[in-house]
Protein backbone atom coordinates (compact mmCIF):
# COMPACT_ATOMS: atom_id res chain seq x y z
CA UNK A 1 0.00 0.00 0.00
CA UNK A 2 1.44 3.50 -0.74
CA UNK A 3 0.20 7.12 -0.21
CA UNK A 4 1.92 9.82 -1.99
CA UNK A 5 0.55 13.42 -2.25
CA UNK A 6 1.61 15.59 -4.45
CA UNK A 7 1.14 19.34 -4.90
CA UNK A 8 -1.44 20.48 -8.16
CA UNK A 9 0.10 22.47 -10.68
CA UNK A 10 -1.42 24.12 -13.93
CA UNK A 11 -0.65 20.83 -15.17
CA UNK A 12 -2.99 19.09 -13.43
CA UNK A 13 -5.98 20.95 -14.13
CA UNK A 14 -7.53 18.39 -16.12
CA UNK A 15 -7.24 15.55 -13.40
CA UNK A 16 -7.85 18.15 -10.86
CA UNK A 17 -11.48 18.80 -12.84
CA UNK A 18 -12.45 15.10 -13.18
CA UNK A 19 -11.65 14.06 -9.72
CA UNK A 20 -13.26 17.29 -8.00
CA UNK A 21 -16.79 16.44 -10.53
CA UNK A 22 -16.60 12.70 -9.71
CA UNK A 23 -16.39 13.14 -5.91
CA UNK A 24 -19.07 15.60 -5.66
CA UNK A 25 -21.00 13.83 -7.59
CA UNK A 26 -20.35 10.90 -5.60
CA UNK A 27 -20.93 12.52 -2.47
CA UNK A 28 -24.18 14.22 -3.34
CA UNK A 29 -25.83 12.86 -5.72
CA UNK A 30 -28.42 11.31 -4.03
CA UNK A 31 -29.83 14.49 -2.07
CA UNK A 32 -30.14 16.36 -5.02
CA UNK A 33 -31.82 17.09 -7.94
CA UNK A 34 -29.92 16.58 -11.12
CA UNK A 35 -30.33 20.37 -12.41
CA UNK A 36 -29.06 21.23 -9.55
CA UNK A 37 -25.78 19.34 -9.52
CA UNK A 38 -25.64 19.89 -13.24
CA UNK A 39 -26.20 23.56 -12.65
CA UNK A 40 -23.37 23.14 -9.53
CA UNK A 41 -20.99 21.50 -11.10
CA UNK A 42 -20.54 23.24 -14.33
CA UNK A 43 -20.25 26.50 -12.53
CA UNK A 44 -17.46 25.17 -9.50
CA UNK A 45 -15.71 23.02 -11.35
CA UNK A 46 -14.95 24.31 -14.76
CA UNK A 47 -11.58 24.91 -16.34
CA UNK A 48 -11.69 28.29 -16.40
CA UNK A 49 -12.56 28.76 -12.46
CA UNK A 50 -10.31 25.90 -11.44
CA UNK A 51 -6.83 27.41 -13.27
CA UNK A 52 -7.64 30.86 -11.27
CA UNK A 53 -8.17 28.90 -7.98
CA UNK A 54 -4.85 26.97 -8.51
CA UNK A 55 -3.15 30.62 -9.61
CA UNK A 56 -4.58 32.09 -6.61
CA UNK A 57 -1.10 32.18 -4.19
CA UNK A 58 -3.13 32.33 -1.22
CA UNK A 59 -5.21 28.53 -1.96
CA UNK A 60 -3.21 25.34 -2.72
CA UNK A 61 -4.75 21.86 -3.90
CA UNK A 62 -3.30 18.64 -3.56
CA UNK A 63 -3.80 15.13 -5.17
CA UNK A 64 -3.94 12.56 -2.96
CA UNK A 65 -2.80 8.91 -4.69
CA UNK A 66 -3.18 5.49 -3.51
CA UNK A 67 -1.23 2.57 -5.06
CA UNK A 68 -0.70 5.16 -7.77
CA UNK A 69 -4.07 6.01 -8.70
CA UNK A 70 -5.88 9.40 -7.93
CA UNK A 71 -8.03 8.48 -4.91
CA UNK A 72 -9.49 12.46 -4.09
CA UNK A 73 -8.09 15.96 -3.35
CA UNK A 74 -7.65 18.48 -0.36
CA UNK A 75 -7.99 22.50 -1.80
CA UNK A 76 -6.77 25.03 1.47
CA UNK A 77 -7.25 28.94 1.82
CA UNK A 78 -5.60 31.41 3.81
CA UNK A 79 -5.75 34.85 4.00
CA UNK A 80 -8.68 36.61 1.82
CA UNK A 81 -8.76 33.28 -0.36
CA UNK A 82 -11.34 31.70 2.78
CA UNK A 83 -14.82 31.68 1.96
CA UNK A 84 -15.45 33.49 4.96
CA UNK A 85 -13.57 36.04 6.84
CA UNK A 86 -11.81 33.94 9.43
CA UNK A 87 -8.94 36.44 9.83
CA UNK A 88 -5.29 36.18 9.20
CA UNK A 89 -4.85 33.24 11.91
CA UNK A 90 -7.07 30.89 10.12
CA UNK A 91 -6.51 28.34 7.59
CA UNK A 92 -9.75 26.96 5.48
CA UNK A 93 -9.83 23.80 4.10
CA UNK A 94 -12.51 24.27 1.54
CA UNK A 95 -12.32 20.78 -0.35
CA UNK A 96 -11.56 17.07 1.31
CA UNK A 97 -13.01 14.78 -1.28
CA UNK A 98 -12.52 11.30 -1.95
CA UNK A 99 -13.85 8.81 -4.65
CA UNK A 100 -16.08 5.93 -2.77
CA UNK A 101 -13.51 3.11 -3.13
CA UNK A 102 -10.59 4.98 -1.39
CA UNK A 103 -12.93 5.80 1.57
CA UNK A 104 -12.67 3.88 4.97
CA UNK A 105 -8.73 3.53 4.05
CA UNK A 106 -7.44 6.35 6.46
CA UNK A 107 -6.73 8.64 3.56
CA UNK A 108 -8.80 11.66 4.77
CA UNK A 109 -7.57 11.26 8.29
CA UNK A 110 -3.81 11.73 5.60
CA UNK A 111 -5.38 14.69 3.85
CA UNK A 112 -6.64 16.40 6.91
CA UNK A 113 -3.45 16.16 9.16
CA UNK A 114 -1.94 17.49 5.58
CA UNK A 115 -3.45 20.57 5.96
CA UNK A 116 -2.84 20.70 9.62
CA UNK A 117 0.67 20.67 9.08
CA UNK A 118 0.62 23.22 6.69
CA UNK A 119 -1.33 25.21 9.31
CA UNK A 120 1.24 24.98 11.87
CA UNK A 121 3.66 25.76 9.29
CA UNK A 122 1.98 28.81 8.73
CA UNK A 123 1.96 29.62 12.21
CA UNK A 124 -1.79 29.74 11.97
CA UNK A 125 -3.93 28.73 15.47
CA UNK A 126 -7.14 27.87 13.95
CA UNK A 127 -8.00 25.26 10.92
CA UNK A 128 -11.85 25.30 9.76
CA UNK A 129 -13.78 23.84 7.48
CA UNK A 130 -17.75 24.18 6.10
CA UNK A 131 -19.51 20.55 6.26
CA UNK A 132 -23.25 20.07 5.48
CA UNK A 133 -25.74 19.88 8.03
CA UNK A 134 -26.99 16.54 6.47
CA UNK A 135 -23.67 14.60 5.96
CA UNK A 136 -23.32 12.98 9.45
CA UNK A 137 -20.65 10.74 8.71
CA UNK A 138 -17.87 13.56 7.64
CA UNK A 139 -19.45 15.32 10.84
CA UNK A 140 -18.82 12.19 12.85
CA UNK A 141 -15.36 12.52 11.41
CA UNK A 142 -14.23 15.97 12.19
CA UNK A 143 -15.34 15.55 15.79
CA UNK A 144 -13.18 12.57 16.53
CA UNK A 145 -10.29 14.88 14.42
CA UNK A 146 -10.59 17.71 17.28
CA UNK A 147 -13.06 19.79 15.21
CA UNK A 148 -15.76 21.54 17.07
CA UNK A 149 -19.00 23.64 15.40
CA UNK A 150 -18.80 27.33 15.66
CA UNK A 151 -21.37 28.47 13.65
CA UNK A 152 -23.11 28.19 10.41
CA UNK A 153 -23.23 29.35 6.62
CA UNK A 154 -25.23 28.74 3.60
CA UNK A 155 -24.10 26.76 0.82
CA UNK A 156 -26.08 26.97 -2.80
CA UNK A 157 -26.39 24.09 -4.73
CA UNK A 158 -28.05 25.76 -7.77
CA UNK A 159 -30.70 27.83 -6.48
CA UNK A 160 -31.26 25.97 -3.08
CA UNK A 161 -29.86 26.98 0.00
CA UNK A 162 -28.80 24.28 1.92
CA UNK A 163 -26.70 24.87 5.44
CA UNK A 164 -23.59 24.17 6.56
CA UNK A 165 -21.82 24.07 9.97
CA UNK A 166 -18.60 25.58 10.32
CA UNK A 167 -16.25 23.57 12.57
CA UNK A 168 -13.18 24.75 13.88
CA UNK A 169 -10.33 23.16 15.33
CA UNK A 170 -7.95 25.51 17.17
CA UNK A 171 -4.11 24.31 16.90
Amino acid sequence: MSIEITKCNLEDLQTLQEVSIETFYEAFKEQNSPESMEAYLEKAFNLEKLELEISNISSQFFLIHFNNEVAGYLKININEAQSEEMGDESLEIERIYLKTKFQKHGLGKVLLNKAIEIATDLDKKKVWLGVWEENENAIAFYKKMGFVQTGTHSFYMGDEEQLDFIMTKTL
